[in-house]
């Protein structure tokens, strides 16, 4: 979204038709709608910014619930916003931790700051872009305790301020189409000033998940963050936000509930073993944090291979850390030999896990040529240096 198209539709018009649309359905005839709407007198700009906002209040439903129905969102704003549920982590740790009047910093469209103010903190968020900022104006209109800058975060007045929480741009400038960036150095606002600012006041740091771990300082707490599976994010988490006595912390959000895997530093791992008859593969919160050694002492279990994020066991134990599989068989690593022991199976849809092997699992499976009704799993990985190709089901 341009800044004419955002002007166009921060207007009473403009939110009245936003509000007339039908709920976005991808399979519906965009250009026939497009042309009812300039039908009925409204420019191009307006339909083209409302007809955006349906489809992101659409897309916005996974990470804001039901508030996404009335927020508004640019594509680059929206896919580095925090998911609602995290967010609201966020905003407990400064109210658990005292401090009252938070500083968001690189707010985006206000996913973070949305979830502070709701919990009566008060909270300055500043974005860079104008658009992005008008927009989290917009959203946080509803809270009396939120107010919004244009402006950048090294510019920003931090005068009676508690705390500050950062999520430096990871990507190119823009609001769609933009590029993730690979140097932490590029980040905006940098990390030089973010941990700069740690040193002085308690501040978290949204960053990747796969953020370079020599990068993180010492008096950081450090926090993988999963959901419903899907690694979302580290934090950096320092002074009265960081916990006593936690450097490294697996967290786990579901359906389920929540669940945490934490420890004061990396953990080591057990010792390398014999497939047993159920194999883990740890959530990704747990591998990044790696903590993969205290979940096997908790399973009872051992590696399948040095630097092979697999476990294995002899007997089941239930765990929300990782996803289990019993064991069936093992079949031969050969790809002639283990295509013929499937065809004997009759596996006509084949799930290919892999860690450790480079190989295409769709490439793999196009070879393999499988026909049959029966539907497997298989597991391509080291076992104490040599490949192995085991048969699964799971748990």
């Amino acid at each position: 979204m341009d800044r004419s198209e955002l002007v166009d539709l921060l207007t009473p018009e403009g939110f009245r038709l936003l509000d007339s649309l039908p709920p976005w359905d991808a399979k519906a005839d965009v250009v026939r709608l497009v042309s009812s709407l300039r039908a009925q007198g409204h420019s191009a700009g307006l339909v083209a910014g409302v007809l955006s906002q349906s489809r992101l209040r659409a897309k916005a439903s996974g990470k804001f619930g039901e508030f996404a129905s009335r927020m508004l969102f640019t594509d680059a704003g929206l896919e580095q916003a925090t998911r609602l549920s995290v967010a609201a982590l966020h905003a407990g740790r400064f109210a658990a931790a005292g401090v009252g009047r938070v500083a968001d910093l690189g707010c985006g469209i206000g996913g973070d700051a949305l979830a502070m103010a709701a919990i009566d903190l008060e909270v300055t968020a500043a974005d860079a872009d104008e658009v992005t900022a008008v927009i989290a104006s917009y959203n946080l209109a509803p809270f009396p305790s939120a107010t919004v800058l244009d402006a950048r975060a090294e510019d920003v007045d931090l005068t009676g301020i508690d705390g500050v929480y950062l999520d430096p741009a990871r990507r190119t400038a823009g609001h769609a189409e933009t590029e993730r960036l690979t140097k932490a150095a590029d980040y905006s606002p940098s990390l030089d000033f973010a941990f700069g600012l740690a040193e002085r006041m308690p501040t978290g740091v949204k960053l990747g998940p796969g953020f370079d771990r020599s990068l993180i300082p010492a008096d950081a707490e450090a926090q993988w963050v999963s959901v419903d599976g899907q690694l979302v994010e580290m934090g950096l988490w320092f002074g009265a936000l960081a916990r006593p006595g936690i450097r490294r912390s697996a967290l786990l959000l579901g359906k389920a509930g929540t669940a945490e895997l934490s420890a004061d530093a990396d953990s080591p791992d057990v010792e390398v073993g014999e497939p047993g008859d159920y194999l883990y593969e740890p959530d990704g919160a747990v591998i990044r944090a790696r903590l993969i050694g205290d979940l096997a002492r908790e399973l009872d279990a051992r590696m399948l291979s040095d630097g092979i994020a697999y476990l294995t066991a002899d007997a089941p134990r239930e765990t929300p850390f990782a996803t289990a599989f019993r064991v069936l068989e093992q079949l031969p690593t050969d790809e002639k030999k283990l295509k013929a022991a499937l065809r004997e199976r009759g596996v006509g849809t084949l799930e290919i896990k892999k860690r450790g092997i480079d190989v295409d699992p769709a490439q793999l499976r196009k070879r393999l040529q499988l026909k049959g009704s029966a539907s497997a799993t298989i597991v391509l990985a080291r076992q104490a240096g040599r490949h192995v190709t085991l048969l699964v089901e799971r748990v």
